[in-house]
């Protein structure tokens, strides 16, 4: 082999050395430009999965929010302030309904601190979302000013309804004492209507009547002419106590007798049953009893 032939055969070599070392080369940097490209779509791939999720998560927790927030609203509708005289159960009722409105607030507000803590931290730049957020906030902001309105409300009402007790007792004190007058002037009353529709009955031989003090003998002389008087200081107490309302008749049983108290002699009859005067009747009682509250009959 001369010297051209083994020059030509060197150039060959170092030729194919070259364009070795250059393929190498070439396919390194292509290969780091595949894995750079593979990693971003990597990083790609997993931002769209947080921003996803993210926003799975922020819908998931507005449509909870807005739900609460529609109870709210429909419940506050529902509610209804009475009177003081209002039912203390409504009352009760009414508190724990605010309450839980309070609380389901509390929970969405919370929930919205959440997401905003969320949504920055994410590096995510979603306009419409901050916008909703805003918006929820500010309906949270009016639902608590109107629940305030509601339990200042109901703190007037209870202040209210003090005051309506307050006034019922005074009334039902009053009125105890009005009608413990009146039970006494009642009772004062019967006593006083018992007392003018009593009448009292003494019946006895002359001698009976005579010597219970009830009966004595006034002018005529040594006794002869004299007439029989109911004497004036007499004790109750030997005479028998009746209802001249119910009073019609007064029982004898005896051959003669003589009413000595002064009655009307029209308002009243003795009434003869087998050969005997039985009783005397009272025909008219207001006209008997009208002169004296007392009768005297003397029996023989």
């Amino acid at each position: 082999m001369d010297k051209k032939q083994i020059k030509t055969l060197v150039i060959a070599a170092v030729v194919f050395v070259v364009a070795i070392i250059g393929g190498v080369y070439v396919y390194t940097q292509k290969e780091a430009q595949l894995n750079s490209m593979a990693s971003e779509k990597s990083d790609l791939f997993e931002q769209m999965q947080v921003k996803d999720s993210l926003l799975n998560d922020m819908e998931d927790t507005f449509a909870e929010i807005e739900n609460n927030l529609t109870f709210i609203k429909e419940k506050r509708s529902q509610l209804s302030i009475q009177d003081a005289e209002g039912v203390q159960n409504q009352k009760q009722e009414l508190v724990a309904d605010i309450a839980l409105m309070n609380t389901m607030l509390e929970e969405s507000s919370k929930k919205i601190t959440d997401l905003e803590a969320k949504l920055k931290k994410s590096g995510i730049n979603l306009r419409s979302f901050e916008k909703r957020i805003a918006a929820l906030n500010e309906s949270i902001n009016t639902q608590n000013t109107q629940i305030a309105e509601l339990k200042q409300i109901i703190e007037q009402k209870d202040f209210q309804l003090a005051e309506f007790d307050a006034k019922v007792t005074e009334l039902n004190d009053a009125m105890m004492v009005q009608n413990d007058s009146l039970t006494h002037e009642s009772e004062r009353l019967v006593e006083r209507t018992n007392q003018m529709n009593t009448g009292h009955v003494a019946y006895g031989t002359y001698k009976e009547l005579r010597d219970k003090g009830l009966l004595t003998k006034e002018g005529g002389i040594l006794g002869i002419g004299a007439n029989k008087v109911i004497n004036g200081s007499f004790d109750e107490d030997y005479f028998t106590s009746l209802d001249i309302r119910d009073t019609k008749i007064i029982p004898l049983h005896t051959q003669k007798a003589q009413v000595i108290s002064e009655h009307p002699t029209d308002s009243y009859s003795l009434v003869e049953e087998d050969g005997q005067i039985a009783y005397l009747q009272i025909d008219n009682p207001d006209e008997f009893w009208k002169v004296s509250k007392y009768a005297v009959i003397e029996v023989k």
